[in-house]
């Protein structure tokens, strides 16, 4: 018996077992309960990353745990593989993107199974096979029949470099967020899906999602935005047009002094047009145009606007009002113009005195009466009208309903509900993405491609050369075709499909990833399967990908091909992987293994340690997994992303902890072996005889660290205070006095105590347990066998309160364990309810803990 711990060896034996004995495919069981586990699947650029292995631990620790609970896990792997970087990579290697995205595939999957990930390999899907996009545009024929798919003209975020369209999420300062290349707009018509149709739905089901972080509900609800107002209208000074403003705040429109529109808005150059403001403002519109939009609505960001020479009139009071456009105003919220009221909105406040607008105080404070003349900032609070005619005395919130009435009964304004959100532009001019299946006929106009065609297939004979778009638009073989209802000549539609219409399916199909029968998901399946119970991924992803999901459920379950609401019950929404930078003033940024003793091993110099940032290539501080796993194995990988940090909190690297983990498994394989003779033939300990003193002791230690284990995975996914609980089984059981080879009982209590060890920690590191379990005699592969179960009165301990104070301040108590460890009583404290209110977006400084006392956590 080799008595080293011999990882490589190990971990290769136990992935071609699993992999030659299909251990981890399932098929529908209508006699267990089911629990789908799902990470959201990569897009292939070729290599995993350490956030990668981190996110697919996680839910490979939570599949395993649940099947050895009883459940029938479906735990899928697929490749989210359209995009522009493939096209990108393919024209600057030259090489079709179909072959870049199915060799890093294939050098992907590797690098998964080499994880030892419990993935069924036979459900894989590819997103950018003609098998899996058939469907997505069979939906798209149903929408587009039903009146939720349409075409319109309008102005988009234009790359010339990609030659496509980008959301407003996508442009960054002005510039692509995939080239860095500037950012212009562009009159095209585009395919949206009407989103806008399940609006109300999608706002009134985020209240119930309640296995849903609240930070991501939050984050839904403001990007749908809806809001209660009234649409006024403004009628111009000089023409018969108007002007029409969408706001929650009627109170204030006998305070509104002066107009702001979009910088971006059509009408401000159809304003300026042919005036000798002109070019000022097409100057002011291409420089707005250039900043960041979130950044240009802070409320730090300089207010900067440029008269229109053009007036519009006060509804209400018939006043003249300048009309400017602004650069903190948005084209796409509300109508895009914004009627100023500089006395009680701060932004309009800082604008006014910047280019000395007229100020008129409508709402005053009853305990200081304002001043227009004299304010030096907004008044933002309630109170009463002043100044608002026949509104005057009203406290100002409760003469919203009054306002809007009377705007009403003037023909100027009505009572309205407002959404943010827009319905969903999917066209792409770019050529890796699924074909929109449409015919465009100049007799019958846009027609849907028959079902019984289907799939558009993407033609492959295509040469990319980066330059005039599509190479697909030029492809006279593609385009020109015959109407399905006249017969006669016609072209197909170039563009492409968003890629988030891929992902916005892919959990159904992997319910039945081979059906091949129309539409593609086979509605037993997923109603057995679906919902996802155990959704995980980052949370940059918050907001389209999760939307777009929820919608398309909706939409598909209209359409009978699904029986459920909301595609995920659970979300976890893991932290980044963070790592110090090292950079070096002649060689910049340096990767880890180009600094040798604190030092450049290119020139020799002393490097600068930098803050501690997410892992990006740019900044070299990343950790090649490949590396991690030659040097120490995948376990000790699997252990240390687990063990470092909760999963929703950031990680922060050490080379320390990921040797201090491989140390531990060492421990682990050492005390095995160390009474692997002693206890050979001996049954586990069964509870049924009186212990004494250290055995006792240990025995009650095993039924507590099962209590614990099972806990911390099963209510809060806390792995790295389950790994602690186990670690302090394993050293309670090297402080057990050796048994004499002849007492049985103590012996019997051993093999329990190793035993237990070794399930615990096979949902964390499965292929060192397996192979324990192997030596030590298990008769069933690990794989096979039922989660432990404890005895709550042997477990049973004594209670402590500890007190937890934010800032030296007493905000909760919380009763612990008597033995409790001393991190995961601060572990417990940072997660309490009434500690996590006062802490909220706060950062953490330090942390004061006085043993089984207190713990005060002091943030800034």
């Amino acid at each position: 018996m080799n008595r080293k711990y011999n990882p490589h060896e190990i971990e290769e034996k136990w992935q071609l077992y699993w992999e030659k004995e299909k251990t981890y495919r399932v098929t529908e069981d209508p006699d267990k309960k089911k629990y789908y586990l799902l990470e959201m699947f990569p897009y292939p650029s070729g290599n995993i990353h350490m956030g990668h292995v981190r996110n697919y631990t996680i839910g490979d620790v939570v599949a395993r745990y649940k099947k050895m609970m009883g459940f029938n896990v479906l735990h899928p792997m697929g490749w989210d593989s359209f995009g522009m970087p493939a096209e990108n990579a393919a024209i600057e290697h030259g090489i079709h993107p179909s072959v870049w995205t199915n060799e890093n595939i294939e050098h992907m999957r590797k690098q998964l199974k080499r994880m030892g990930f419990s993935y069924d390999w036979d459900r894989e899907l590819s997103t950018c096979e003609p098998e899996y996009y058939k469907w997505e545009q069979l939906f798209f024929v149903w929408m587009y029949e039903k009146g939720l798919v349409y075409k319109k003209g309008g102005v988009v975020n234009w790359c010339s470099t990609c030659q496509t369209v980008l959301a407003n999420e996508q442009v960054e300062a002005g510039l692509c967020w995939r080239c860095g290349n500037e950012v212009t707009e562009k009159h095209l018509d585009q395919w949206f899906f009407k989103i806008t149709d399940y609006v109300e739905e999608l706002l009134e089901y985020c209240d119930k999602l309640s296995g849903w972080p609240e930070r991501v509900l939050t984050m839904q609800k403001n990007w749908i935005g809806k809001s209660h107002g009234c649409e006024i209208v403004f009628p111009m000074a000089d023409t018969d047009d108007v002007i029409k403003v969408f706001t929650t705040r009627q109170d204030t429109i006998y305070g509104a002094t002066f107009m702001l529109i979009a910088a971006e808005h059509p009408l401000v150059m159809e304003l300026a047009k042919g005036k000798s403001c002109e070019g000022e403002v097409s100057e002011f519109v291409e420089r707005v145009k250039r900043q960041d939009r979130m950044v240009r609505t802070s409320d730090y960001y300089e207010k900067e606007g440029v008269f229109l020479d053009a007036y519009c009139l006060n509804p209400v009071t018939e006043e003249k009002m300048p009309i400017y456009a602004a650069n903190f105003v948005l084209a796409d919220y509300g109508t895009g113009c914004v009627m100023a009221v500089p006395t009680h909105d701060q932004r309009d406040f800082e604008f006014a005195e910047k280019y000395e607008l007229p100020l008129v105080v409508v709402i005053d404070n009853p305990e200081s009466p304002l001043v227009a003349e004299t304010m030096t900032e907004a008044y933002v609070d309630e109170g009463i009208l002043i100044n608002s005619g026949p509104f005057d005395g009203m406290e100002n919130l409760k003469a919203l309903d009054n306002i809007a009435e009377h705007l009403e009964s003037i023909g100027r304004g009505s009572k309205t509900t407002e959404y943010r959100l827009r319905d969903w532009g999917i066209s792409r001019q770019r050529y890796w993405g699924a074909p929109i299946p449409i015919i465009n006929c100049d007799k019958c106009g846009a027609v849907p491609v028959p079902e019984e065609d289907l799939p558009v297939v993407l033609p492959r004979n295509v040469e990319l050369t980066g330059e005039g778009g599509s190479p697909i638009v030029r492809l006279d073989s593609f385009v020109n075709t015959t109407c399905p209802n006249c017969g006669g000549p016609a072209k197909r539609e170039t563009d492409t499909m968003d890629t988030f219409v891929e992902s916005s399916w892919y959990f159904d199909r992997f319910c039945s990833a081979d059906c091949d029968s129309k539409p593609g998901l086979e509605r037993k399946k997923t109603d057995y399967w679906m919902p996802v119970d155990q959704y995980i991924g980052g949370i940059e992803h918050a907001i389209l990908h999760l939307l777009y999901a929820r919608f398309f459920t909706k939409m598909l379950r209209d359409f009978g091909v699904l029986g459920i609401d909301e595609p995920f019950t659970n979300l976890l929404t893991q932290g980044m992987v963070c790592k110090e930078t090292t950079r070096c003033k002649q060689h910049g940024f340096l990767l880890p293994d180009e600094v040798k003793e604190g030092n450049c091993i290119h020139c020799g110099k002393p490097v600068t340690i930098g803050k501690t940032e997410k892992m990006s290539k740019s900044l070299k501080n990343v950790v090649d997994p490949d590396y991690l796993i030659k040097k120490y194995g995948a376990d000790t990988a699997r252990m240390f992303c687990l063990f470092a940090a909760p999963p929703e909190r950031d990680l922060e690297w050490s080379d320390q902890g990921v040797d201090g983990s491989f140390r531990f498994l060492g421990r682990v394989w050492r005390i095995v072996m160390d009474y692997l003779e002693d206890i050979a033939e001996i049954e586990p300990f069964n509870d049924a005889t009186e212990l004494e003193g250290d055995l006792k002791n240990l025995n009650k230690k095993i039924h507590q660290t099962i209590k614990r284990v099972t806990r911390d995975i099963e209510g809060r996914f806390h792995f790295n205070t389950a790994i602690s609980a186990v670690m302090e089984l394993v050293n309670t059981l090297y402080q057990t006095p050796r048994p004499e080879k002849g007492d049985g009982t103590a012996l019997s209590v051993i093999k329990k105590a190793i035993e237990s060890v070794i399930i615990l920690l096979f949902p964390i590191v499965p292929h060192i347990t397996e192979e324990l379990w192997e030596i030590i005699g298990g008769k069933e592969k690990l794989s096979d066998i039922s989660w432990p179960s404890y005895d709550e009165e042997i477990a049973s301990e004594e209670k402590i309160t500890i007190v937890l104070q934010v800032n030296g301040k007493v905000r909760s108590r919380i009763e612990v364990s008597a033995d409790e460890s001393d991190d995961t009583i601060k572990e417990i404290a940072r997660n309490d309810e009434r500690i996590q209110k006062f802490i909220g977006d706060k950062a953490i400084l330090k942390e004061i803990y006085v043993p089984k006392k207190l713990v005060n956590i002091v943030v800034k």
